[in-house]
């Protein structure tokens, strides 16, 4: 671990938030920047990052130096139970110790070689995993946890709970993210029907498009989809004095990219990204090789905090800027 110069814990008090997709794409942009980047995926009842990194059915491998990570990029590796499973439908059923063992030799044996981020993904809740891996990353100087939630209330309730489990064992909260607030698509993606007295449904959607302007098309229309109350994460964060990092609303485009294991970020030759492209026409990225993704501007806001708060802001600078930001010299 003293050759990993960031360590980064992505938590969650609750399952179904989307704190892999968090970690997956986070840890793809990091790469982007020219970073030398570790996804450690510590989920071992459900890990979903080969899946989400484009790795299904890779295996894992030994050498003198330890396990060796299966790599996306020449910067970005992996690390993953998912891994060593025979078949991705088995079931991983142990106790407590046999988990511990796992994550301590995750962390102890994994030749990670000399990289600038390792990116934790946690499984929910705070459960022997959780206490292993902050006894072992504290000792480690972990930079500290990010903290996934959605808005509704009955999820912010145990992200409560998580944010007071990484003061009780001394692990730093970076900040609180607030995913899947609100659904925001391009109009022209939308389907609308009719309702007719008796409850049929009628697809009107080609009326209402030729009706609409060619100009408004392209709109992003945003709906909230649970139910805020209480000030949502933003509050709780201020309520419980740390930072709120955003929000970040759900995007089928998103959705899409982490089902078919590719980055959110830069160019991609898969089949669903050049149907998206074809779609969607121009970039808000890099000049015209990407769709616009509604989420897209807020993710790269919210990682853009992060590189900030772990390297300072000088060192933060979007590649775009033409900084290049290499790995450990």
């Amino acid at each position: 671990m003293r050759n990993i110069k960031h360590k980064i814990l992505v938590l969650s008090g609750k399952g179904g938030v989307g704190k892999s997709t968090f970690s997956a794409q986070l840890a793809f942009a990091l790469a982007a920047k020219s970073k030398e980047v570790g996804l450690l995926d510590i989920d071992i009842c459900g890990p979903s990052i080969p899946k989400m990194l484009g790795l299904e059915g890779e295996e894992i491998h030994q050498s003198n130096a330890g396990w060796s990570p299966v790599y996306v990029e020449d910067n970005l590796g992996v690390m993953s139970i998912g891994f060593m499973l025979q078949n991705p439908d088995d079931a991983v059923i142990w106790r407590g110790p046999r988990k511990n063992a796992l994550i301590k030799q995750f962390l102890k044996d994994v030749d990670w070689g000399v990289i600038d981020y390792l990116v934790v993904d946690a499984p929910p809740g705070t459960s022997d995993e959780h206490i292993s891996i902050a006894q072992f990353l504290k000792a480690s100087n972990v930079d500290g946890a990010i903290i996934i939630t959605t808005p509704q209330e009955v999820s912010i309730i145990d992200v409560r709970k998580e944010i007071n489990f990484c003061k009780k064992v001394g692990i730093p909260v970076l900040g609180v993210v607030e995913n899947m607030s609100g659904l925001s698509q391009q109009l022209h993606k939308f389907k609308f029907f009719s309702t007719s007295p008796d409850g049929a449904q009628q697809d009107v959607t080609q009326q209402v498009l030729q009706h609409l302007p060619a100009e408004l098309q392209n709109c992003v229309a945003q709906t909230e989809v649970f139910h805020v109350s209480k000030g949502g994460a933003e509050q709780m964060a201020k309520d419980m004095q740390v930072p709120f990092l955003g929000r970040l609303p759900l995007d089928p485009l998103l959705s899409r990219a982490a089902e078919e294991g590719r980055s959110a970020f830069g160019t991609s030759s898969s089949k669903g990204a050049e149907e998206d492209r074809s779609a969607f026409g121009s970039s808000n990225l890099k000049g015209n090789s990407k769709p616009f993704m509604p989420s897209l501007p807020a993710l790269e806001a919210i990682i853009q905090q992060l590189m900030q708060l772990t390297e300072g802001s000088q060192n933060g600078q979007l590649e775009s800027n033409g900084v290049q930001n290499g790995g450990l010299h």
